[in-house]
């Protein structure tokens, strides 16, 4: 998933003779996940790929895991996150485990390099913000409420348009993908799923860069950086088949599943990885049972640590909350409405909220940045 597509030239049939107009070959590069049996695509480069002009280390992705963590629900208010860095170097991690990073990135600069991450998917809901990703798949805009998905092993840079972006960042140690409830066994988006196969955007053609000079690609491989010289434009593609590439979904083209009583989370599920998914809670109609409560039941996350960014509107069940917040409650502890929250929930119609949750099956640590945006208070606000 998503779906087999083609850009540019390529040959009629794969690992075969594929000339320029002068008679040079043109480079194919096979670029495949799981050894040969995953999904992948096929690039044709005007240079070959694995010509390296220079390496060195470039540093190390690191953070400080806290101490040792109570179990308690937390919220980090990020609002007021320094804005630093450029849409990779101002990746703050706030939580982590051994299947994902999520972080927050409020860049203030643009790249000036390429980069690729050798090891994990990358899911960025686009909070605030436009521009373009630009792979070697071609160009991509991207806009506030999209999720931009990036897989493993796609070099790219991300072009920013004016200033004040807000990035919600996931990195997968699996591959990011629609649910399979969702799929039939051909990979076909399903008529239950609340969205189709024409909510999806792909890359759009972009000529191949003939271009000589030095660019500098940076590849992360499990939090090491290395730095790699090239010659050539990496974006020398000049065309490319298959279903490996970076696409984008936007949170306004899920259709919520709404039913006469209140629905459970899995309802609201958009993405999933290894050990955790990702669910998209969008404006809908409430319950509409004569007797329905809107706000959800109190429910102990069994074998689920559950967080929740809140992006834009009144969450019905919280109060205190801030766009660009954080909460976290773990797996093992009860956690529900705030008090008030449900009897003030009967009779409304509707909701206009808007948050992303990430629910992993295996417990999530706090990151030592995450405390210094901790509120204190939060375990408490169930006692007001």
């Amino acid at each position: 998933m998503p779906f087999y597509h083609k850009l540019g030239q390529i040959p009629n049939k794969r690992h075969t003779q594929f000339r320029r107009a002068s008679g040079e070959l043109y480079y194919e590069e096979v670029m495949g996940t799981r050894g040969f049996s995953g999904v992948q695509s096929i690039l044709y480069h005007l240079h070959p790929p694995t010509k390296v002009k220079e390496v060195k280390a470039k540093g190390t992705i690191s953070y400080d895991m806290e101490a040792q963590p109570l179990l308690q629900h937390r919220h980090f208010r990020t609002k007021g996150a320094e804005w630093k860095g450029d849409p990779i170097t101002g990746r703050q991690y706030f939580l982590a485990n051994e299947d994902v990073q999520i972080g927050l990135c409020t860049p203030k600069e643009n790249m000036n390099y390429f980069y690729k991450n050798g090891l994990k998917d990358e899911l960025i809901f686009v909070h605030e913000g436009s521009g373009v990703l630009e792979s070697v798949f071609g160009s991509l805009a991207f806009k506030p409420g999209d999720y931009i998905v990036i897989p493993i092993g796609t070099t790219y840079k991300m072009v920013l348009e004016g200033e004040g972006h807000r990035f919600l960042v996931v990195e997968s140690n699996s591959r990011v993908e629609p649910p399979k409830r969702y799929r039939n066994e051909y990979g076909q988006l399903l008529e239950h799923s609340p969205y189709c196969e024409r909510d999806i955007h792909i890359p759009t053609w972009v000529e191949p860069r003939e271009e000589k000079g030095e660019f500098e690609v940076r590849i992360n491989l499990d939090n090491q950086v290395t730095s790699y010289l090239f010659e050539h434009h990496p974006f020398d593609v000049v065309g490319w088949d298959g279903y490996l590439y970076p696409w984008t979904l936007s949170i306004h083209d899920f259709e919520p599943i709404t039913g006469r009583i209140h629905q459970p989370p899995p309802v609201h599920q958009t993405f999933s990885g290894n050990n955790f998914v990702v669910c998209s809670f969008v404006p809908r109609l409430f319950d509409y049972h004569p007797e329905a409560i809107p706000a959800p039941y109190a429910h102990s996350n069994v074998n689920s640590d559950e967080v929740l960014y809140y992006v834009e509107g009144n969450f019905m069940s919280r109060k205190g909350i801030d766009q660009g917040s954080f909460t976290l409650h773990p797996s093992g502890i009860p956690h529900g409405p705030h008090p008030g929250t449900i009897e003030a929930s009967i009779g409304k119609k509707a909701t206009e909220e808007l948050a992303v949750m990430i629910d992993t099956f295996r417990p999530l640590h706090a990151t030592s940045l995450a405390l210094t945006f901790e509120d204190p208070k939060y375990m408490s606000s169930w006692n007001d």
